[in-house]
This record gives structure tokens, sequence and C-alpha cells, in this order.
């Protein structure tokens, strides 16, 4: 039952409302699972953070949180195989 990673994107990102250099948001994930040949897709929202010293560039911050939710992801299918 192999679980294949087909795409990943940040859906929302906000600064935590409290905590200074963290941001918080969603990353959308669509894996993919074939099972005796037929194929279903699956498609998860992870909530996320990355936490930072200093100010990011808008793709700096896209690639901590989706980075984030691949460790996520990794963990799962680790537990499902």
């Amino acid at each position: 039952m192999p679980h294949e990673l087909i795409d990943i994107a940040v859906t929302e990102k906000h600064d935590h409302p409290h905590l200074k250099g963290r941001v918080t948001g969603k990353v959308r994930v669509v894996l993919r699972e074939s099972i005796d040949g037929h194929d279903a897709n699956h498609e998860l929202f992870i909530p996320v953070w990355a936490q930072f010293a200093e100010p990011k560039s808008e793709g700096d911050v896209d690639i901590a949180l989706m980075l984030k939710a691949a460790s996520i992801v990794a963990r799962l299918k680790a537990n499902l195989g």
C-alpha cells in the first residue's frame, strides 16, 4: 500500500497573534495511495507553524511551512508502512 506525495502547497498563513517571529498556517497535501492497481487520492490540510529570529521573505516562509508539513507526512507514511 505505497503512498506517494503528489502535491504540496501553502493554503493560508499569518503571523501568530502573541508570539513574535512565529508564523502559523495550513498546508494542503495530496497523497496518492495504490491498492491492488487502483489509485486513490487523499487531500489533507495540515496545520503547521515556523519560528523565525528575523523577518523572512514570503518564499522562505512558504518553504519552512511546507518542510514542516512534509516532515509530518513522512512520519505518517512511516507509521502506515
